[in-house]
């Protein structure tokens, strides 16, 4: 199911400045430019069914990541996504990071505001990405670190728990008997321990939410399903070729979709909602995932 792009006063800036820096770039890169602008606010639904060892009846859990709330994306296309999810009924919502763009304000109001609409019988779960931390002021790649960093991440967690968001950093949640929900830290920025989301799962279904995907090779036994976001599909896909720039120490192993993890762990990348680097998408829709997931035969 294809929606396409909403009203969006970030959109329209971010389309009218891209056309301005194309004029003079000639016919062929204005097009490629002006389709991978077009294509980049225009989002799916992607349905996926999975059996889940453990699971006693099934369920349906959404899925969005990467929503890089701030320049190229402002609070028209959260609403979008938001509606959307509303409207696919799901038990679960799972939000899988980068909820803000690195060059965001942490503290907005706009997208909590928009955030705390989510309604799911089970709960949000949300866990932090890289683009988080950045904004929280703290990025090791860039060397960023801000003195209190720790203490605005603090803050988001509790303005997330109050909007009704449960942020789970290294900690996991019986949502139902039978299911296991746990997320961890970011891989690049914080300090990921994916064993230490089990602790109290049990004989439950666990399913976990890492932001990046390089996670999966270093899972534990035990987890039934792991979401990710993080590489966008690489954003920009081409024919034959795919992702020419993933971001990610696998390459195109990890891009997008369907994967294995550790000990056979069935995992999936979601190509995600928004924007990073460049306000362009081509080929790579951005996507919310909606996972049917039921008892393992």
């Amino acid at each position: 199911m294809r929606i396409p792009a909403p009203p969006d006063p970030a959109r329209r800036r971010v389309l009218r400045g891209l056309t301005r820096s194309l004029l003079g770039g000639g016919a062929a890169v204005a097009l490629l430019g002006g389709a991978g602008a077009a294509q980049a606010y225009r989002f799916g639904v992607t349905r996926h069914t999975r059996a889940l060892g453990g699971l006693r009846a099934p369920l349906t859990a959404a899925f969005l990541t990467d929503l890089h709330y701030g320049p190229y994306i402002g609070v028209g296309s959260v609403r979008a996504w938001v509606e959307a999810t509303l409207a696919l009924r799901p038990d679960l919502i799972l939000l899988g990071g980068d909820q803000f763009d690195r060059r965001a304000h942490a503290a907005s109001a706009d997208l909590l505001a928009e955030l705390a609409r989510l309604r799911a019988p089970l709960g949000t779960y949300a866990v932090w990405g890289n683009h988080d931390y950045g904004s929280f002021g703290y990025d090791r790649h860039s060397g960023v670190r801000q003195p209190d960093w720790a203490e605005r991440r603090g803050r988001l967690e509790a303005a997330f728990a109050a909007a009704g968001v449960t942020v789970l950093r290294n900690a996991g949640r019986a949502v139902r008997a039978d299911l296991w929900v746990s997320g961890v830290d970011d891989f690049w920025n914080g300090q990921p321990d994916a064993a230490a989301t089990l602790a109290g799962a049990g004989t439950r279904a666990t399913l976990l939410v890492s932001h990046n995907p390089d996670l999966l090779p270093e899972l534990p036994p035990g987890v039934g399903l792991a979401l990710s976001g993080h590489t966008h599909g690489g954003q920009v896909r081409l024919p034959l070729v795919g992702a020419p720039v993933v971001p990610s120490r696998y390459g195109q192993r990890y891009a997008m979709g369907w994967v294995t993890g550790a000990h056979g762990t069935p995992g999936y990348v979601s190509r995600g909602l928004g924007l990073s680097g460049l306000p362009l998408r081509n080929l790579c829709e951005p996507e919310i995932a909606l996972l049917r997931l039921v008892p393992a035969s």
